[in-house]
């Protein structure tokens, strides 16, 4: 990013973070009309463990062209470091917000994704909330491989500004990564239960618990293991620590 760039960028243990006001979304999206490919990743604490670990991961994220943290343990891990603080933020909030962005430019979308019935609710409500915005088409996830191909052609020859992709494809947020070079320029965000939540089929996060960090706790009812993250908590804790201490 040059030193005019509405983003800035630091380094949590050496995963790549970006700092993007809310009032220069409309910015970005402008920026990123430059016939390029820009993936957008919404990072979770998780994701940045997992992205100092895992090859592929890391290298999806590092070479993103906005990374942007939705966990409030990244925001306090970046001032434990005495580095600049991030703006955090809530995912289906950021999506609203970016299809705000490319309605006023005019601008079209793709959906890719969840169950046929979810994507379907999903179309209608984004259609009725964005009357301005182009939606180009829709394909529901969890789709037999053989039709991968046909798939790719048919978001191709969409050339949306945007593609969404969220549950339901294989390899989740890497699928877009893997792809990319089958697609024209545009942007591309990936987030897990976006179209349920479009959908009226999923509720997300209450501020509340979201602002003091406890957004996971609705979860666990469906996803009791994510209790063993608390030593992926500690790790990624303890990693701070002998940061700060390395470079004082």
């Amino acid at each position: 990013m040059d030193s005019q760039a509405s983003v800035s960028r630091i380094s949590i243990l050496g995963v790549p973070v970006d700092t993007l006001p809310e009032d220069r979304i409309d910015e970005v999206v402008a920026r990123f009309e430059d016939g390029k490919n820009h993936q957008i990743i919404l990072l979770s604490v998780w994701d940045l463990m997992r992205a100092r670990k895992d090859g592929e991961f890391r290298t999806m994220v590092a070479g993103a062209s906005l990374v942007l943290p939705i966990s409030l343990s990244i925001v306090k891990g970046a001032r434990f470091l005495r580095k600049p603080e991030p703006v955090r933020y809530m995912p289906f909030d950021f999506a609203i917000k970016l299809l705000a962005a490319l309605e006023r430019r005019g601008k079209s979308v793709y959906i890719l994704g969840s169950s046929r019935s979810s994507i379907q609710r999903a179309e209608a409500n984004m259609k009725s909330t964005f009357p301005g915005l182009r939606l180009v088409g829709r394909f529901a996830g969890r789709y037999p491989r053989s039709m991968e191909a046909a798939i790719i052609e048919a978001v191709r020859k969409a050339t949306p500004n945007l593609l969404m992709v969220g549950s339901g494809v294989p390899g989740r947020e890497r699928w877009i990564p893997r792809n990319l070079s089958h697609f024209n320029a545009g942007i591309y965000l990936w987030c897990s239960d976006l179209f349920e939540v479009f959908a009226d089929r999923r509720a997300k996060p209450s501020r509340r618990l979201f602002a003091r960090g406890l957004e996971w706790l609705p979860y666990l009812g469906r996803r009791p293991w994510n209790l063993y993250r608390v030593f992926t908590m500690l790790h990624y804790k303890l990693l701070l620590l002998f940061t700060r201490l390395r470079h004082r």
